[in-house]
């Protein structure tokens, strides 16, 4: 008789760790993921819930951060290019920016860009425009650029499906300011990245092309 009720206990319990696990696999995941929308009031979701919550979209998660030496939690891709501006309006002035290609400063530099008093950048300029969203928008460094390039592929279907202009393949069409400056020329010239190719290119500052602005997103 007393065997038979430990069986009896042991069977309860197992039938109520089974409900519980069952109870975990329900609850919803609202971890943040490459894919995911950034809307105009700060908010992240999944696509599916973006389609109905009614909300606004102004950029999509591309990337995660791993690392506690970078600021924030990832990065999401602003929907739309920043029409061809010039990175200065003359050259002969450094601007402050780094030059180093593997730093995560995007935003740093186009501060740096912004408050620049020798000389005037349009684009910077034409970045903060987009702060009417209550959205710290900013041109993308040489490292974050790649940190884009490799999620391309994944973003891009939800990018077009949001509205926005899709990261290009074309090799005429896909070359995109950095906000980084060549090392030993901050001068005179600055980084031009394809999001073709990941190749990269060094640029007189006073040509004009395109930028793809991003956003850090902070909890």
């Amino acid at each position: 008789m007393k065997r038979r009720y430990t069986h009896y206990i042991i069977g309860v319990l197992m039938a109520v760790l089974f409900v519980a696990c069952d109870a975990h696999r329900d609850i919803p995941d609202t971890a943040m993921k490459p894919c995911h929308i950034l809307c105009t009031d700060g908010n992240v979701m999944s696509y599916a819930d973006y389609e109905k919550s009614g909300k606004q979209a102004i950029a999509v998660v591309f990337h995660i951060n791993q690392r506690e030496d970078v600021e924030g939690n990832g990065y999401a891709v602003y929907l739309w290019d920043i029409a061809p501006e010039s990175f200065a309006d003359s050259i002969g002035v450094a601007q402050g920016t780094s030059a180093d290609l593997t730093a995560y400063d995007g935003n740093t530099n186009t501060f740096a860009l912004y408050g620049t008093t020798d000389t005037f950048s349009p684009l910077a300029e034409k970045v903060f425009d987009i702060w009417r969203y209550g959205q710290s928008a900013y041109i993308p460094s040489v490292a974050q650029m790649r940190l884009l390039y490799a999620a391309k592929a994944i973003v891009n279907p939800i990018i077009e499906k949001c509205g926005g202009d899709p990261l290009p393949d074309e090799t005429n069409d896909c070359w995109y300011w950095t906000s980084t400056e060549v090392k030993g020329q901050q001068t005179a010239k600055a980084w031009l990245y394809s999001l073709g190719s990941g190749a990269m290119q060094e640029t007189p500052k006073i040509q004009a092309h395109r930028a793809r602005p991003i956003i850090t997103l902070n909890d």
